[in-house]
């Protein structure tokens, strides 16, 4: 099976470049338009996350890239909850978008609002970008994540803070679990497996492969203080990778 691959992937990267990166490119300007525009019309509701959930299954389906999910029984979709993912590729982005049933606001970096209709799609979508560079801001960011949980969404963060750039989880930040200390919501480990592989931090080329997600149980943060957040930090890191 191996050596079929290797006989392929150049004809592989003829399809890529020639037919699925410029469907690609059109898809995200598309996607970013129109959810623009219907946010702007009818306003934060459930069903405007559906261009967003298209667009990842689209990109997901031309890259020939498959989702192996685990666990979505584990949550109420209709409940406000702060999701950690492990950072694996890009794809892991498309796994949320395109997989995770939740009405849900990202914690992105502040880089990402410059990205051509991307960044003005998110901008409108209410995610809310951090500037890790400053600390009065970053808390401002994390003020406003935690004002769209009290108004029924979730949060979606990467712990880590950054893409893993050997496949192995790395240490988490402390950002989320302060959130979670003072919203006191539940907290769901999600195990990303497989995105390094297709498409790894410095890569210029997908492989395609399957991806398998693993929800995990909620995280009961009743008894979360500063003084044990880091108890609270091991077991998320503990519990994502489990499934690794």
């Amino acid at each position: 099976m191996n050596t079929i691959r290797k006989l392929l992937y150049p004809f592989y990267e003829i399809y890529f470049l020639a037919i699925a990166l410029p469907l690609i490119v059109a898809t995200t300007i598309l996607a970013a338009v129109i959810t623009i525009i219907v946010l702007y019309i009818f306003g934060d509701k459930r069903w405007t996350y559906y261009p967003g959930l298209i667009w990842a299954r689209v990109i997901c389906a031309l890259t020939f890239v498959r989702m192996d999910i685990k666990g979505g029984e584990n949550f109420d979709s209709k409940k406000s909850y702060i999701f950690l993912c492990n950072h694996q590729s890009i794809y892991d982005v498309f796994v949320i978008y395109g997989w995770l049933n939740s009405r849900f606001k990202w914690i992105m970096k502040q880089e990402l609002r410059k990205i051509p209709f991307v960044g003005a799609a998110c901008e409108a979508a209410g995610h809310i970008f951090i500037n890790r560079e400053s600390a009065i801001k970053s808390n401002k960011s994390m003020l406003q994540a935690e004002q769209k949980l009290k108004h029924g969404a979730s949060i979606v963060m990467f712990p880590e803070g950054h893409r893993t750039r050997d496949g192995k989880l790395q240490q988490f930040k402390r950002g989320a679990f302060f959130m979670a200390c003072d919203l006191h919501l539940p907290i769901v480990p999600i195990t990303i497996k497989g995105a390094y592989r297709v498409f790894p931090a410095g890569s210029w080329f997908i492989c395609p492969g399957t991806i398998t997600v693993t929800i995990h149980k909620p995280i009961d943060t009743t008894e979360l203080t500063h003084d044990n957040l880091h108890d609270y930090s091991d077991k998320v890191w503990n519990t994502i990778n489990s499934a690794l």
